[in-house]
């Protein structure tokens, strides 16, 4: 077996219920001023606001709370957050949030200490300075954006797009699932099957190692029976079930952090653009077409990422199919576009087989179509 890997992730990662208050030193390290990135609501409804605040305040660290951050968050919007930043004189960023704040704020530190890039410009703009340091606190269990050096952001054309690299990686991450309790249901299944896709893509990935692979084996076999339970009638989901979500998020974006994503992905993207459909979903409805193309390439490893998932291969497309329902029709005209857009993206040249943007759209008028 080859057991060959090549993993680089340099976040540090404290983890535990309590961990943003008994983790001061993370904070007094860093500096005297820092700036918080986050959304409108969860950060809020969730504590864990109150206790980056309350451990703040009681090290004599001034804050800034900036909380324009939305689903799908522009790059315009985290461009004016590394402003503010500038501004305040912040010396670190911390990102509280599920995927979008945590992504804006990987962003925002870009920004902050790079004032020649303005919007859009960090797709094109070299990053000639460090930027800011970031702590991150995740209240969802899906994106796995903790532990990975990917920002997803909206452009100024509205097309989702991301950003990589060793600038985009946190200094810590700050890991409590208990932030996940608050979660809605119907977030919590979507961020679910997120998390699923993540480590289901990133296994079958051309980018894919050894070590990744038993990542994406430990998450799926964490993940799978609670998407079981999820498709039975007046499903209610326990805190010691939402903590096993958060954990296999994590692993999940371990596996992600090397393989990155394939069609599904890409693909998702653009009926999260257009339909809104919830990220996770939109992603997750491409995932049973995926998984065919995979076993075409890989039959071996398809057997045993289906083998960890603890249930048969039947079972599996039946969760998939009941969970990732989208009730949508998306017109002729609209998959040529995808057509078009789908070309280029690289989350197809990274799929294991040569599944292409005609196949996408096939695989979306079979779905959608009208």
């Amino acid at each position: 077996m080859n057991e060959q890997f090549d993993f680089f992730m340099p976040a540090r990662i404290f983890s535990g219920k309590g961990i943003v208050k008994s983790s001061e030193d993370v904070f007094s390290h860093l500096g005297k001023k820092c700036l918080i990135v986050t959304g409108k609501s969860s950060a809020k409804k969730s504590g864990a606001l109150k206790d980056v605040t309350d451990t703040l305040e009681k090290l004599n660290i001034k804050y800034t709370v900036f909380d324009k951050i939305t689903e799908n968050p522009l790059a315009s919007t985290c461009c004016e957050g590394g402003k503010i930043a500038r501004e305040t004189g912040a010396d670190f960023v911390i990102g509280i949030g599920g995927g979008s704040p945590l992504d804006a704020s990987k962003a925002v530190c870009v920004y902050a200490a790079n004032p020649h890039i303005i919007n859009d410009g960090i797709y094109t703009e070299e990053i000639k300075s460090t930027p800011l340091p970031l702590v991150l606190i995740g209240t969802t269990s899906g994106t796995g954006s903790e532990v990975s050096g990917v920002s997803v952001l909206t452009r100024e054309n509205g097309r989702k797009q991301s950003v990589s690299g060793k600038n985009y990686y946190a200094k810590y991450v700050l890991a409590d699932p208990c932030y996940t309790y608050s979660v809605p249901y119907h977030t919590t299944v979507s961020t679910a099957l997120d998390a699923f896709a993540h480590a289901v893509e990133s296994y079958f990935s051309k980018k894919h190692d050894a070590l990744s692979r038993k990542f994406s084996c430990i998450a799926v076999s964490e993940i799978v029976p609670i998407l079981k339970k999820f498709t039975e009638p007046d499903c209610t989901v326990t805190e010691a079930e939402r903590d096993i979500l958060y954990f296999a998020s994590l692993h999940a974006g371990f596996a992600l952090n090397k393989g990155g994503t394939c069609f599904p992905h890409g693909m998702g993207y653009a009926l999260t653009e257009d339909y809104a459909l919830p990220h996770g979903i939109a992603c997750a409805v491409f995932i049973p077409a995926f998984l065919n193309e995979a076993k075409k390439g890989d039959k071996d490893g398809y057997e045993k990422i289906v083998s960890a998932c603890g249930i048969s291969e039947n079972e599996l497309f039946k969760i998939l199919n009941t969970l990732c329902h989208a009730d949508i029709t998306v017109p002729l005209e609209k998959i040529e576009e995808y057509r078009v857009r789908w070309s280029t993206l690289k989350n197809f040249k990274n799929s294991p087989t040569d599944f292409n943007a005609d196949d996408g759209a096939s695989l979306t008028y079979n779905l959608f179509g009208k």
